[in-house]
């Protein structure tokens, strides 16, 4: 796909810029919903299939989700690339901008809350943790809980709260 301009915003917005595709990536992420069936029923926004499945397509066409070709019968199953890893800070940023001037639910905000007070250590970690979850690549020997853990119990608990 070519970009309109050279500028790297533009480029940037040409792969990620719409709702849908941000919402994708998250639920991988943040969701680990590597799935067609798993990404449409836990889309909280509810995204039409033939939208997930442009949206799925666009992504793996991008090089942000790679899609390991199933053998009739069985589910394909998208991944993280390593370039859609590295958006991790920037999906953080948009969350916690999202938690300061928007309207937002505890049990829906909390994980973005957690990956703010984190900063950029604790989205080493996460990418850290995709990487190895997503890519092969070793998770590093590191003391206490995992990120993904630490941001599930923060969700637990918000969950346990309404």
């Amino acid at each position: 796909m070519q970009a309109r301009s050279g500028c790297p915003i533009n480029a940037t917005i040409e792969v990620i810029g719409d709702k849908w595709t941000l919402l994708v990536l998250r639920d991988v992420m943040f969701g680990n919903r590597r799935h067609f069936r798993e990404l449409l029923a836990g889309s909280e926004e509810g995204i039409a299939s033939n939208i997930l499945s442009d949206r799925l397509k666009r992504l793996v066409a991008a090089g942000l989700l790679s899609r390991d070709d199933a053998e009739r019968g069985q589910k394909l199953e998208y991944r993280l690339t390593g370039a859609a890893i590295e958006l991790v800070p920037t999906i953080a940023h948009l969350g916690a901008w999202g938690v300061r001037h928007r309207p937002t639910t505890e049990r829906l905000r909390v994980r973005a809350e957690l990956m703010a007070a984190g900063g950029p250590e604790f989205w080493d970690e996460f990418m850290d943790e995709l990487r190895e979850s997503h890519l092969g690549i070793p998770y590093p020997d590191r003391p206490g809980k995992r990120p993904t853990e630490r941001l599930a119990e923060a969700y637990a608990a918000a969950c346990s709260l309404e």
